[in-house]
C-alpha cells in the first residue's frame, strides 16, 4: 500500500515521500503528515532478533513506500555505520527503576544524529528519483543539537549546502564550539542576537516566502528543511522507538504485547511525536510522557487545553528544550481535529497572530495517551545527582528533566509499567551542568577539564566528538539580527 503525505493545512495534492523529504514544509506553511499509518506488520519476535539497521528498514519501508528496496537499504546502511560508536547504535541502559535508551552515540553525541546521518542520503535518493536539478539548500534553525548534526549530515554532500542560524547566546559552550568549528564547503553557520523561536520563524517565513522562491530558482537553489519539521527527521525517529521495545523483548525484561511507557524531553516535539506515531503503528505503548523543563508551554497545553506561547523566555541548562513554539505540535492538532484542514489552519494562525490558542473538550479527550509535566532547574540538577547516587550512572540535563518528570509521573498515578527515558545527549556535551551535580571544587576548570574530570568520575571516555573540537579552529563566525536573516542567506548564496 502506498502511503502519500499531505498537508496539515489542506493546500495542493497529497505527494510521494520523497517529495515531501525534498519540499520540507507545504506551500500552505503546513506539514506534511502521512494520508495513512501503516501497522507494522512483523511480528516482535522477528523484530527482537533484528539489527538496528533491520529494524529501521521494516520501520521506514512501510511509511517511505516510493523508495525501493535498494534505495532503502542504501540510505539505511550508509546512515548507520562506523560513524556510531557502537555497533547497536541505540544501546538501552537499566539505571534508578528504568530503562534508558542511548541516542547519543552518533557523530554529534545527541539524539539528532539517529534521523540526521539518514536525512542526507533521503534526500538526495529523492533529488534523483524527481529529477531535481536545482542546488538544494537545507535551511535550518537550531536550539543547539539540530545544527552540528545536520552540518555533520550534509557537510560536502554533492548537489547541496547547509545554512544554519542558532541563538548566539542560547546553547552551551560546547554545542556552539561544535558548529562554528565545523568542516565543509558547503557548510555555513549563522549566530543570531535573538532565541530560538525568532531563528525558527523567520525560518519558517523564508520557506513561504514566493517571491524569495523565485529568486532562489532563477539562481538554481532551492530550499529545504532539516528541522524536523522535515518528514524524512521524522520517519527514522520511529525505528528507535521500535528497537527499544524489541531489545526488551530480546533481554527477557518484557513479554512480546506487554505494554511500556516511554518518557521524551521534549521541545519541538518531534520526538515524541516519533513515539506516538510508534503506538499508531502498533507499538504497545500505555502512556506517552512529555516532559518539559522550566519553559512549560507543552505541560501547560496538556494540563488546559490553551496553548500560550505569550510567556517570558527561560533559558535553562537544558537549551534544547528552551523553545516556546512546539512546532511538530501542528501534526498532533492536525491528528484530533478529525484531520480537518481547516480547523487546523484556524488554530496555527491564531497561534500565529494572537500568541494562542484552545482546542475543544472533544480535542483534548484524545490527548488522554500523553501525560506531561515538568522540571525546574533545581529538579532538574537533583535528578542528575539521584541517578547518578542510585545507579552510578551519569545522565545529562535533558535526559535529567525528563528523569524527574518520570517520578512525578509515578508518584501521580503509581502505575509502574516498564519505562524507557529517550535519553537525548551526552553529559559531555553539558559538562558543567553535570559536574555542578554530582561533584565539586571544580569551579575554575574550563568545559574541556571539566569533560577531563567527567571521564574520571564515570569511567566512560571522554567522547571523539569533544576531543576532536579541543583544539578546532573556528571557521563561522557571522553574527547577525534576526531581521537581517534572508539578506545573509541571499549573500551566502551570492543572489543580489
Amino acid at each position: 500500500m502506498q502511503v502519500m503525505y499531505q498537508s496539515t493545512r489542506g493546500k495542493g495534492e497529497p505527494v510521494t515521500a520523497s517529495q515531501a523529504i525534498l519540499k520540507g514544509l507545504s506551500e500552505d506553511g503546513g506539514l506534511f503528515v502521512p494520508t495513512s499509518i501503516p501497522s507494522l506488520d512483523v511480528s516482535m519476535e522477528e523484530l527482537s532478533q533484528m539489527s538496528y539497521q533491520e529494524t529501521a528498514y521494516q520501520v521506514m519501508s512501510r511509511l517511505l513506500t516510493d523508495f525501493t528496496e535498494e534505495e532503502l537499504r542504501t540510505c539505511i546502511n550508509s546512515a548507520y555505520d562506523k560513524k556510531f560508536d557502537t555497533d547497536v547504535i541505540a544501546p538501552l541502559k537499566e539505571a534508578d527503576g528504568a530503562y534508558f535508551l542511548e541516542l547519543f552515540h552518533g557523530p554529534t553525541i545527541a539524539f539528532k544524529d539517529m534521523a540526521l546521518s539518514i536525512l542526507p542520503y533521503l534526500m538526495t535518493t529523492a533529488a534523483k528519483k524527481n529529477n531535481v536539478k536545482n542546488e538544494i539548500v537545507i535551511l535550518t534553525a537550531t536550539s543547539g543539537d539540530t545544527g552540528k548534526a545536520a552540518l555533520a549530515g550534509f557537510a560536502d554532500v554533492p548537489g547541496t549546502r547547509i545554512i544554519v542560524f542558532y541563538p548566539k547566546h542560547g546553547v552551551s559552550p560546547i554545542q556552539e564550539k561544535q558548529m562554528v568549528t565545523q568542516k565543509g564547503t558547503n557548510t555555513y553557520v549563522v549566530g543570531i542576537t535573538g532565541n530560538f523561536d525568532d531563528a525558527q520563524t523567520a525560518v519558517k517565513k523564508m520557506f513561504n516566502d514566493k517571491e524569495m522562491a523565485a529568486e532562489l530558482a532563477d539562481a538554481g537553489f532551492q530550499f529545504s528543511s532539516a528541522n524536523s519539521i522535515n518528514i524524512g527527521r521524522l520517519v527514522p525517529q520511529i525505528v528507535y522507538y521500535v528497537y527499544a521495545y524489541a531489545t526488551l523483548v530480546r533481554q527477557g525484561k518484557i513479554q512480546a504485547g506487554q505494554e511500556i511507557n516511554v518518557v521524551v524531553p521534549t521541545g519541538n516535539f518531534g520526538n515524541i511525536l516519533a513515539a506516538f506515531y510508534a503506538k499508531q503503528m502498533g507499538l504497545p505503548v500505555k502512556k506517552l510522557i512529555c516532559a518539559s523543563n522550566e519553559n512549560k508551554v507543552l505541560f501547560d497545553f496538556f494540563s488546559t487545553g490553551t496553548y500560550n506561547r505569550k510567556r517570558d523566555f527561560i533559558l535553562t541548562s537544558s537549551p534544547s528544550m528552551d523553545i516556546l513554539i512546539s512546532s511538530n505540535l501542528e501534526r498532533l492538532i492536525y491528528r484530533i481535529t478529525g484531520e480537518n484542514p481547516d480547523t487546523c489552519a484556524q488554530l496555527m494562525e491564531a497561534l500565529s497572530k494572537g500568541g494562542e490558542y484552545t482546542i475543544t473538550p472533544e480535542m483534548k479527550a484524545q490527548l488522554a495517551d500523553f501525560y506531561g509535566n515538568f522540571c525546574t532547574e533545581e529538579e532538574t540538577k537533583d535528578a542528575i545527582r539521584e541517578v547518578y547516587k542510585a545507579s552510578d550512572y551519569v545522565i545529562d540535563t535533558h535526559t535529567a528533566v525528563a528523569a524527574g518528570v518520570y517520578k512525578k509521573y509515578v508518584a501521580d498515578t503509581k502505575d509502574d509499567v516498564p519505562a524507557v527515558i529517550a535519553s537525548t545527549a551526552s553529559p559531555y556535551k553539558f559538562t558543567r551542568s553535570v559536574m555542578d551535580a554530582i561533584s565539586e571544587g571544580h569551579e575554575n576548570l574550563d568545559d574541556f577539564g571539566l569533560a577531563d574530570a567527567l571521564e574520571k568520575l564515570s569511567g566512560v571516555a571522554v567522547p571523539k566528538a569533544v576531543n576532536d573540537i579541543r583544539t578546532a579552529p573556528v571557521l563561522h563566525d557571522r553574527v547577525v539580527d534576526a531581521e537581517d536573516m534572508p539578506k545573509t542567506v541571499k549573500d551566502i548564496l551570492g543572489i543580489k
